[in-house]
């Protein structure tokens, strides 16, 4: 990013047979110069002790651990270390925020230290790709020809691109999923593409497509037309389910403008057909965002007015609890207010007990945290709005250095 330095600058990612020497970012006075009976606590913990406790520190404090001296950076940068990653609690998840509507640039906030980093995403070239993530994977798909997909870890920058999805070259709708095995780091994307039947509007072709890491293959698992129902952009993986938002296309009862759709992707079932799988959503939302928190599905969505449907008057958060939604919070009035002008859309992700959300015509950010039901202002983000129609959005990721696509 011009004119930035970037936190990752500070320690190259590599593997323990390429490592780099790094001088000490501390520096010894005088006195500790000269006191030659001091002993370093370093010196005394064995290699095995000093890798759990880095395994522990935020992600960021990881990397600038790694550019203390030659011996943390070995460690750091060692397989054994990386495998330990595995077995430390989850990283809180970060929310990089695209600042810019030509380029992929932006900054992540880092909730544990409250801070943003500026950092520059691999693979993406603009802001308005399809954007999924999961145990530290990001997943990426153009939003152009749609047959652009790359899987990537955005700390480490290791990336790879996925064959082209099967079935229709061009959709009008698509929706992007993906789910990592915390075990095995295996993943499963989901790519859901809807295209309107010529000269219906009420008959749209739904397909799901299914790519498998361990299979390296796509395969094309349900094919269906729905009526009175269009498929969207918002989907999510929890549990081996699919989730997908459905949108009426007004032959159906008044008020019902969405439905939630459930696939089965291991049984390859919804039911005997995804009418029958449908769930049905809370109020009249205007927007539907869905989300993956410690595998459960959450979903957050702006109530639409009674008059004017198609301007919120607040968002709500509910649980999806044994096929019925479960009310977890409404965003207070002041906090709502605190984002100035929104209408009926948004940006919203989150994962593990976190829910960032944030209006699209501002840098603003509002953190809910699930465990305790509590909403805070993140801080200030360090971009400022340069023209009135700029533009911002963004998506969270889990930091992880120990998984790669």
């Amino acid at each position: 990013m011009a004119g930035e330095t970037s936190w990752i600058s500070n320690f190259s990612y590599a593997p323990r047979w390429e490592t780099r020497v790094y001088d000490s970012f501390s520096e010894l006075d005088e006195e500790n110069d000269k006191e030659e009976s001091g002993v370093s606590m370093d010196d005394l913990l064995p290699d095995e002790l000093l890798e759990r406790i880095i395994a522990y520190l935020p992600t960021a404090s990881i990397f600038r651990a790694g550019g203390v001296c030659k011996r943390w950076h070995e460690i750091v940068a060692s397989r054994r270390f990386l495998w330990s990653l595995s077995h430390v609690m989850p990283q809180k998840p970060w929310y990089f925020m695209f600042t810019n509507c030509d380029q992929p640039a932006g900054y992540a906030y880092d909730h544990v230290l409250r801070k943003w980093h500026g950092i520059e995403l691999p693979c993406i070239e603009t802001s308005n790709w399809f954007v999924a993530s999961s145990y530290g994977l990001v997943c990426f798909m153009d939003n152009d020809s749609r047959t652009k997909l790359f899987i990537c870890n955005p700390i480490t920058k290791r990336r790879r691109r996925l064959k082209q999805p099967p079935g229709l070259k061009f959709c009008d709708y698509s929706a992007l999923a993906i789910s990592v095995s915390r075990e095995s780091h295996s993943y499963n994307v989901a790519f859901v593409k809807s295209k309107q039947v010529p000269d219906n509007f009420f008959q749209w072709d739904i397909s799901i497509h299914i790519y498998s890491s361990e299979k390296m293959t796509w395969e094309t698992t349900l094919t269906e037309v729905l009526i009175g129902w269009r498929g969207g952009d918002e989907s999510v993986i929890c549990n081996d389910v699919l989730y997908f938002l459905v949108y009426s296309t007004g032959s159906g009862p008044p008020g019902n403008r969405h439905a939630l759709v459930a696939y089965n992707i291991d049984n390859r079932s919804s039911q005997g057909n995804l009418k029958r799988s449908f769930i049905d959503i809370p109020y009249s939302l205007t927007c539907g965002r869905l989300m993956n928190l410690n595998e459960k599905l959450v979903m957050v969505g702006g109530i639409g007015k009674q008059v004017r449907p198609d301007i919120i008057k607040g968002i709500g958060i509910w649980l999806l609890n044994d096929g019925k939604w479960e009310e977890i919070a409404k965003m207070p009035h002041k906090y709502f207010q605190g984002f100035g002008e929104l209408d009926d859309v948004f940006a919203s992700s989150g994962a593990d007990d976190l829910i960032y959300i944030q209006s699209y015509g501002a840098p603003a950010l509002l953190i809910f945290n699930m465990n305790i039901k509590q909403w805070k202002w993140s801080h200030k983000c360090p971009v400022q709005k340069k023209f009135p129609l700029q533009l911002f959005t963004g998506f969270c990721f889990e930091p992880r250095l120990e998984i790669s696509p």
